[in-house]
């Protein structure tokens, strides 16, 4: 049964007009056409989401002209990595908004993160961050990383990006990670999802931002094409899986799908529906206790596999 402090906060930001004392809802913005406005609404929060909890640190700095950061603390071992993917729908996201989400990972697992900023749409179309996250992907074992010890992490297209890495990984047959976590991942920008309708009423994602977003990405390229959507891929192969999603998000159908694929397919996979949780609702640990012990089965699950013998 959902807990009655989820409800409160999930009431609370489906309902963020009424702490501005207005009635009704603001006018969504056109993520169409008013891509200047949307970003430079997002970036209004980067600052807060940004902040780093007292004992973890950062330090940025450049892969050629890519530029990342290491989110660690002093407890955390040198061999082990988490290479996170951010969110934004791909023409969103930075390292700076998503350094406070990645330290709870980093905290909660005990393993440092590698946070990369891979190139956004519709300046760098598909396959642009996918070229940046294998070069992040390459970096690391350039460095001398074991692929043993690395697991991807990632939430929403960072999570879809996360998982059409695998598949790219896999076909060059690079060295797979030792497995992957997604929260809430876009793995179909053909967006034919029944979530996307059924859950349109309790979803706060912008209504259309899907399709706005997979325009921005692909342009004129197909959205079915396994690299962008990694639902129509061939899952075979793919390393151990942990997928959380909400149960009220338009985005359901992308996990719920893609698991039951890659289950059939004899992928290891665990997929984790929240009752009536929201958009990568881990991430908001610990402010209820859904997204509290969602966040813990991650980081027992990320430190599990890391911590495997190769």
């Amino acid at each position: 049964m959902q807990s009655l402090r989820s409800r409160f906060f999930l009431f609370l930001l489906r309902n963020r007009h009424l702490l501005k004392f207005k009635l009704k809802k603001e006018t969504a913005l056109d993520w169409e056409t008013s891509l200047p406005e949307v970003r430079a609404s997002a970036a209004k929060t980067t600052k807060m989401l940004g902040r780093l909890p007292k004992g973890i640190e950062s330090a940025p700095f450049a892969i050629g002209e890519m530029p990342v950061e290491w989110v660690y603390s002093a407890q955390t071992a040198t061999d082990e990595v988490i290479l996170y993917f951010h969110g934004g729908g791909y023409i969103l996201g930075s390292i700076e908004a998503h350094r406070g989400i990645v330290a709870k990972f980093v905290r909660g697992s005990g393993v440092r993160a590698l946070l990369f900023g891979y190139r956004l749409a519709p300046e760098h179309r598909f396959p642009a961050a996918l070229d940046d996250a294998v070069a992040a992907y390459g970096w690391l074992l350039s460095e001398g990383i074991s692929a043993s010890k690395i697991v991807f992490a990632g939430d929403s297209a960072g999570g879809g990006l996360c998982l059409a890495t695998l598949l790219a990984l896999r076909d060059r047959e690079i060295p797979l990670p030792a497995a992957a976590v997604a929260l809430s991942p876009w793995t179909d920008l053909k967006n034919t999802g029944e979530s996307l309708r059924t859950n349109a009423a309790k979803c706060m994602a912008p209504t259309n931002s899907w399709i706005a977003c997979a325009n921005h990405y692909l342009g004129d390229q197909d959205p079915g094409q396994p690299y962008a959507s990694p639902l129509y891929g061939d899952l075979r192969g793919l390393p151990p899986l942990l997928i959380h999603v909400g149960g009220d998000e338009t985005m359901r159908d992308d996990s719920t799908r893609f698991a039951r694929k890659a289950k059939d397919a004899g992928v290891a996979v665990s997929l984790k529906v929240g009752e009536g949780m929201c958009h990568c609702y881990p991430a908001c640990a610990p402010l209820f206790p859904e997204a509290t012990q969602a966040m813990e089965e991650i980081c027992t699950f990320i430190r599990a596999h890391v911590g495997k013998q190769e």
